[in-house]
């Protein structure tokens, strides 16, 4: 379920981006013959007066399609109502509606968050949380009796006190100590309780079959009313905005560093699951941060994206005509096949790195 639930935030977020597109067409009398909601086999579909609308089997995409290049289009190529045949301020709304719907939708969600749900505060506290085991029940975690939630405060007198590199300290002790005991100080409750563990060899060292997380205590804040609800959506809106270019800046100034962080639709599935499953309500801020982050990457001048087309509008704009058919349609192609060839890299490589699909090939 909080995998699905993952999955229909990012189909909303499309959704949204599509609506975008759509709505600034038809409301300037564009005409649009398709709105679909996902790639692949169509599993469902409304035939409207002019427009097919339409649910396809990979809800992760989507797009809305003009008669333009359609050669089964009864619409006469001199249509003034086509995309093509508008001005180039009308196209220009139409390519980048998407981006805008997005970017609007995100604050309405960090409004939604701040007056439904608050706002999180996070307060770190001492010690490493287990927040799960492996589900095999012969893991050495398992056999020596530890429990999910129970907080690791030491491991052989290194006590884990509240900065962000406690958890890595704790990996890095049991994967230099495979085939030797550890002595693990954990609180349960009010228990203080001590545990001797020898962590598995494994191909990358020492494993007690646990998975980490930081110790943490979560207070949320609720705004007051609704003038303050919209005053700190504005504040948290250009936060994360200011967060996602910094990303995008580090990204490109330190590539080798910042590659390994990129996210493909498997990982933001994952997140957005995991924060399904351990916190509900903070799916409102997961929503709006993958649209800022959406809204972000479409309007960078990269071929067969948003900002790509708004590209060649300019080019347009300062030749006095477009640019021949044959040079755009071979550089949105190449564009394309460039992204779909890093979404499927990122796919594949994301899978593999699942727990349950590394634990079916060992």
């Amino acid at each position: 379920m909080s995998v699905l639930a993952a999955i229909a935030v990012l189909a909303v977020l499309i959704l949204v981006h599509e609506l975008g597109h759509f709505i600034a067409a038809r409301s300037q009398g564009i005409h649009v013959n398709r709105f679909s909601l996902g790639f692949g086999p169509i599993i469902w579909k409304y035939q409207g007066r002019e427009t097919e609308y339409a649910v396809r089997a990979f809800p992760l995409g989507g797009f809305v399609g003009f008669p333009d290049d359609d050669p089964d289009s009864d619409i006469p190529p001199n249509d003034p109502d086509l995309l093509r045949n508008r001005p180039i301020l009308d196209r220009a709304i139409v390519i980048s509606a998407g981006v805008i719907a997005n970017l609007i939708f995100a604050y309405f969600l960090l409004v939604t968050q701040v007056n439904l749900v608050g706002i999180a505060q996070v307060n770190p506290q001492p010690g490493v949380v287990i927040q799960q085991l492996a589900p095999d029940v012969s893991s050495v975690a398992s056999k020596a009796g530890i429990q999910p939630k129970d907080i690791i405060l030491a491991a052989n007198n290194r006590e884990f006190g509240t900065s962000g590199k406690e958890i890595e300290d704790l990996r890095e002790i049991i994967r230099n100590n495979a085939g030797k005991p550890i002595q693990l100080e954990i609180a349960r409750g009010d228990q203080k309780l001590s545990f001797t563990v020898t962590p598995e060899a494994k191909q990358n060292g020492g494993s007690i079959g646990v998975q980490l997380s930081p110790n943490v205590k979560v207070e949320r804040r609720r705004a007051s009313n609704l003038v303050e609800a919209l005053q700190i959506g504005a504040s948290e809106f250009q936060r994360i905005l200011n967060l996602t270019f910094q990303g995008f800046k580090q990204l490109i100034t330190n590539f080798g560093e910042t590659a390994n962080q990129v996210a493909g639709p498997v990982k933001i599935v994952e997140i957005g699951a995991s924060i399904a499953q351990n916190d509900t309500g903070s799916l409102f801020y997961f929503g709006a941060l993958i649209s800022i982050n959406l809204a972000i990457i479409n309007i960078l001048p990269l071929p067969a994206l948003d900002g790509g087309q708004l590209a060649f509008l300019l080019i347009e704009g300062l030749r006095g005509k477009p640019l021949p058919t044959r040079i755009q349609d071979g550089v949105m192609q190449t564009g394309l096949m460039l992204l779909l060839g890093l979404g499927i890299f990122l796919i594949v490589k994301e899978t593999s790195q699942l727990e349950w699909v590394q634990r079916l090939f060992q």
